[in-house]
């Protein structure tokens, strides 16, 4: 019977470090050649999103720094809100290099699956200070109704 010896606990953490380091790196060059705006977020999307329920439907709002809002497409289909549009970072001279470019310019979409159909005739979104704030009123067949019990 043969002993395994285990390295010493700085060895063994300083390996898993390493590991990890390379794995991340090895997975932002992956999402960077799959995904448009990989370095905007932990994992690669963008606009950043949150969207809640307000109890009369749900409020959407995403972070668009720098995008005109002329360049944003909103659709709402059933229950799936869908959001498009393009980003444009004017070019520095052509005799200027960058020292560090994290902004992307290009064109995005992003499409969620609400928990209930939406009225789409009464969507309505703002933008302001580089937030575009959408409004989705859920459908009249979506609300919660409470039932009445008649007794006898």
């Amino acid at each position: 019977m043969s002993l395994i010896r285990w390295p010493d606990e700085s060895d063994l953490f300083g390996q898993m470090e390493r590991r990890l380091e390379q794995m991340n790196r090895d997975m932002g060059s992956l999402w960077s050649s799959i995904r448009p705006f990989s370095s905007i977020s932990h994992v690669g999307v963008f606009p950043p999103m949150n969207i809640y329920d307000d109890g009369e439907g749900y409020v959407a709002r995403a972070e668009l720094p720098g995008v005109d809002p002329k360049d944003i497409d909103i659709t709402v289909t059933g229950d799936t809100l869908t959001i498009r549009g393009k980003r444009e970072i004017k070019q520095i001279n052509g005799q200027n290099s960058y020292h560090r470019r994290e902004r992307k310019s290009g064109e995005f979409k992003r499409a969620f699956s609400l928990p209930n159909r939406v009225d789409s005739n009464k969507v309505s979104a703002i933008s302001k200070n580089g937030i575009l704030e959408i409004y989705l009123p859920r459908a009249e067949e979506s609300k919660q109704r409470k039932i009445e019990i008649k007794t006898k």
